[in-house]
């Protein structure tokens, strides 16, 4: 106890690590009370203590003052060291390594120290260790790789099947490379998750068709009792009158009276009721089918002798209000097959109705109404007066002085020539024109309304073809109705509607198809058309604008696309749409014909059967065998002159409509109508310029000055649309966010189940990333695996960002889509982030599961995970921003880029205020400090100098731990909230 260090020596050796410049190059210490210049005693060599003197009592714990050492000088015993240029023994620390040294004659060191004996003292022998301090100093007192050491005196080699490094107390277990391979295994599993997918379609295709099956053997069924039902009655009735004949001549007279009535004789075929075509026909194939498929029939129909008021299946009779009254309702309806049975009764119901009413008109959808219940839909009348639209900055007119009204319950079709602004005209009517001036009035059921407050009830389709390719047909149907259909509509009702569309729209046969996208083939490109415009069917909309929904089709797919259009017309919806070069036979099915020239200039705007006549009465006759669409189109196009006897010249069709209808004519039109001016239509696919608009002779900075304003302008109109608020007057209330959130996730989560292969290959770069990095860069104890951490900072970083870039890059127009059609944007966004929390789960487990085996780190592979939770988590939010505000080129390259120039600045080590200040915004700094700090705190005992001094050189504090993976969390957060605000801000309606 006497030779044992105070606190106040032991402050004096610990204070000289920061007192000496040099002292990884020496061992002494400053001179002191005991060791001096003028006093130099024995216990002032290394390995060497002295006591204070049996008589005097030494206070450990006092941290001011150095008792005097000078007596009884001896080695220093084992287990502790005692430093040189200090008389009095420390202990060492656990971990190390401290037996009394011996002296090796051969070298003159005292092993296994190196220190010398003092000269000229031949009684001075080898005492104990000397020193303790960080590796890079001296590992002298350090237990030796493959050993460990229990307490400081003892040292053991490590067993066979165990590991021991560097200062350790105990031996431990190697790892087992089972462990790491449980990242290949869930590789199979993540790669054939998409047969999961597959086998679930298949079971759900199965039902659907049994349900279609038992709906069609019920219906034949219920035909042929009603046939033979019939059949037996009136040949009762015969036989009556049979017999009234001959028992009576009264009522024989009276029964030849009803032959007048068309009742024919007994046993005749006038006598008997004709077959309903539906029943014949299938009856013919069944006898035609299969001996199982009889049996089923022949059962169904003994099932309806016994019980004839059974509700099993549904009764196609017309008009049958018992039947129709007692069956079950859609809310009643549980289970897949009855929602499917109750489907398809539904359009069997409507087909029946449609094959006796083959002419429809509206009265005939009125009692078809009366009989299967369609839902009444909200009228839109919108009503245009001098709709003018001009670009800013240019001065050109896109639109031009467009007066009419679309309206409910009819189709119209609105054709011109290229440049003619027929797009541009259904933008205005739905309320999408931005970086245009718009002149003139829009009415909305005769009401200067906003046609956003109707968005609800609108449909737009535009004219590429925005349909999710990783979906089958169905779900994006099944998808765009949840969202959009009214949230209190019950789900069977909502599954009628999406089987009335794929009936009417023929897309029976690919329901259960991918769409396909341009890497994988889907369905056909007409079929592709189809779909896209399905998205807005199932939604039931009162008004349908179509942006070229037949261009790419062939004549029979325009035709079933037209027929189904003219079906929701006569629903009441008002349907308008741009059509290229229609066939005849399609041209006839259009209500009504809105012709416009170059410049966005009405030429006729009325009945498209009467726009030959009205063409006839300028001179203008359309010649035998050419389609009236495309020799009106030619002659505004100026490839077909217009006859000289006519007198009219294609540039004055818009003055001679105007004129027709007594519409105000703008000055610069009747000058160029005259002659008296060149038309600027042929320089500009826009139509003219305003008048003094002309830039000649503007310089090339004022050119400039305008471009970058009109730029500017556009951008503010973009921003401003996004964030427009208008008031619901569409009386329709959909799915709110949390239930769009369950579709949206649900709809994610399929599509990145069919997306497993390009997962699984972001899972094998991180494995291969994790063998690399966990075997190039070992674990160095002086570091702490500083190094191995920054460059897992990187690749988990790098390759992370590059693939969360796919969750929004590759949906951009989908997204817009929807998101003009009012479906939530937060919705979206979160379930989006939802799914990517399984790539931040597992992620880090893949890389870990490699880099852990081969690197082997001091640290749990707890905490490493958790750090990299928290890094997976940020670099995420930050490539959703990335890829929401730019382009996927510039998006890749920053991804790339970010990761090296952070890490760069947050391991620099000069003394810069700048530098240190922009660190501190580097999430790289956060997740090495994280890691270095996991590290370092199993580095205890003798590990402790070289921990502190490592800890204080690169600025880290082992109590930061959990703020550095705060910090992580937070800019992940915050990566997010900056990528839903561009999301919301800068997306395209």
């Amino acid at each position: 106890m006497q030779r044992l260090c105070t606190a106040a020596e032991v402050k004096f050796y610990f204070n000289s690590f920061f007192s000496r410049e040099s002292a990884a190059k020496t061992n002494y210490l400053k001179p002191n009370k005991n060791c001096n210049l003028s006093s130099w005693v024995d216990g002032c060599e290394p390995g060497w203590a002295c006591s204070a003197g049996s008589n005097k009592k030494v206070d450990l714990k006092n941290t001011n003052d150095m008792p005097a050492r000078t007596s009884d000088c001896a080695a220093c015993c084992e287990g502790f060291f005692c430093p040189h240029g200090l008389t009095c023994m420390i202990p060492c620390p656990l971990g190390a390594y401290c037996p009394l040294a011996k002296l090796n004659k051969t070298t003159g060191v005292c092993d296994p120290y190196h220190y010398q004996l003092p000269p000229n003292k031949p009684n001075h022998t080898c005492g104990g260790a000397d020193t303790w301090a960080d590796i890079l100093s001296t590992s002298e007192v350090f237990c030796s790789a493959g050993s460990y050491c229990p307490s400081t005196v003892k040292k053991i080699p490590c067993s066979s099947g165990h590991y021991c490094r560097t200062g350790s107390t105990s031996q431990q277990g190697n790892l087992d490379l089972p462990k790491a391979g449980l990242s290949f295994l869930l590789l199979i599993i993540y790669n054939c998750s998409d047969q999961v997918l597959a086998t679930r379609e298949r079971r759900q295709a199965k039902s659907r068709e049994k349900a279609v099956q038992s709906v069609r053997e019920t219906a034949q069924a219920r035909e042929k009792w009603k046939s033979a039902k019939d059949i037996a009655k009136k040949h009762a009735i015969g036989l009556q009158s049979q017999l009234s004949r001959t028992f009576s001549r009264k009522k024989s007279s009276k029964q030849s009276d009803l032959k007048g009535f068309g009742l024919g004789r007994f046993g005749s075929d006038s006598s008997l009721p004709p077959l309903p075509l539906q029943g014949s026909s299938s009856a013919s194939q069944q006898s035609k089918g299969k001996k199982k498929e009889k049996s089923n029939l022949v059962n169904i129909i003994n099932d309806i002798e016994q019980d004839p008021n059974s509700h099993e299946g549904f009764n196609l009779e017309i008009g049958d209000k018992n039947i129709k009254k007692h069956a079950p309702k859609g809310k009643q309806l549980h289970t897949q097959s009855q929602i499917f049975k109750y489907a398809y009764g539904q359009i069997e119901k409507e087909k029946a109705l449609q094959e006796q009413n083959k002419n429809l008109t509206f009265s005939g959808v009125i009692s078809m109404a009366s009989d299967i219940e369609i839902r009444k839909r909200p009228t839109i009348e919108v009503a245009f007066k001098d709709l003018t639209l001009t670009l800013k900055g240019k001065n050109k007119h896109l639109m031009r002085s467009v007066t009419g009204k679309i309206s409910p319950g009819r189709v119209s079709a609105v054709m011109g020539p290229s440049g003619a602004g027929k797009t541009t005209f259904l933008n205005a009517l739905a309320g999408k024109v931005t970086g245009c001036t718009m002149s003139g009035m829009i009415l909305i059921n005769g009401k200067a309304e906003s046609i956003h407050s109707y968005k609800r009830i609108i449909g737009f389709v535009p004219q590429d073809d925005i349909v999710h390719g990783n979906l089958t047909v169905e779900e994006n149907l099944w998808f765009s109705a949840r969202c959009r259909l009214s949230a209190d509509l019950p789900k069977p009702e909502k599954v009628l509607v999406v089987e009335r569309v794929i009936e009417c729209l023929g897309l029976q046969a690919v329901r259960d198809s991918l769409v396909g996208t341009v890497e994988k083939r889907g369905i056909s490109g007409g079929q592709r058309k189809r779909v896209n415009v399905g998205l807005e069917m199932v939604m039931e909309p009162s008004l349908l604008i179509l942006d070229e929904p037949t261009s790419g089709l062939d004549s029979s797919s325009s035709n079933l696309l037209l027929k189904a259009l003219r079906r929701e017309a006569l629903e009441g919806v008002n349907v308008c749409m741009v059509v290229h070069q229609p066939s005849y036979t399609l041209f006839r099915m259009f209500d009504d014909l809105i012709l416009l020239a170059k410049g966005g200039l009405t030429v006729y705007h009325g009945s498209a059967k009467k726009v030959e006549e009205y063409f006839a009465g300028l001179g203008i006759t359309v010649p035998e065998r050419v389609n009236p669409p495309d020799y009106f189109i030619d002659i505004l196009e100026g490839i077909v002159k217009p006859s000289v006897s006519s007198g009219v010249n294609y540039k004055q069709l818009p003055v001679r409509w105007m004129l027709h209808n007594g519409y105000p004519i703008p000055m610069d039109m009747l000058q160029s109508a005259d002659g008296m001016a060149a038309s600027a239509s042929e320089n500009s696919a826009h139509g003219p310029s305003v008048p003094g608009a002309d830039s000649e002779g503007q310089s090339f900075a004022g050119e400039l000055w305008q471009d970058m304003k009109c730029n500017v302008e556009l951008k503010k109109d973009n921003i401003q649309q996004n964030f427009l608020k208008s008031s619901d007057l569409s009386n329709r209330t959909t799915a709110g966010v949390f239930q769009q959130y369950k579709y949206f996730l649900g709809r994610v989560g399929k599509q990145r189940l069919r997306e497993a292969r390009p997962q699984a290959v972001d899972f094998l770069i991180l494995l291969l990333a994790g063998i690399c990095l966990g075997t190039l860069a070992k674990v160095s104890d002086e570091t702490f695996g500083s190094l191995g951490y920054t460059y897992t900072v990187i690749a988990v970083s790098l390759l992370c960002k590059i693939s969360a870039l796919r969750t929004f890059s590759l949906d951009k127009l989908h997204y817009w889509r929807e998101s003009a059609s009012g479906m939530s944007s937060l919705a979206y966004f979160l379930s989006k982030d939802t799914i990517d929390h399984f790539n931040t789960v597992i992620k880090p487990l893949v890389y870990l599961s490699m880099f852990y085996f081969f690197n082997n780190p001091r640290s749990s592979v707890t905490d490493n995970y958790l750090v990299l939770i928290s890094l997976v988590y940020c670099v995420t939010g930050m490539a959703y921003a990335l890829a929401i505000f730019l382009e996927p080129g510039p998006a890749q390259l920053w991804s790339v880029l970010l990761p090296v120039v952070l890490t760069l600045i947050a391991t620099n080590t000069n003394q810069n205020k700048f530098v240190d200040a922009l660190s501190n915004l580097c999430y790289t700094k956060w997740a090495l400090e994280a890691f270095v700090i996991a590290n370092a705190k199993r580095y205890s005992g003798v590990w402790l100098i070289t921990r502190c001094g490592s800890l204080m050189e690169n600025g880290y504090d082992l109590n930061h731990w959990y703020r550095c993976l705060v910090l992580l969390l937070a800019m992940g957060i915050v990566g997010r909230g900056v990528a839903f605000f561009c999301m919301v801000t800068f997306q395209k309606k």
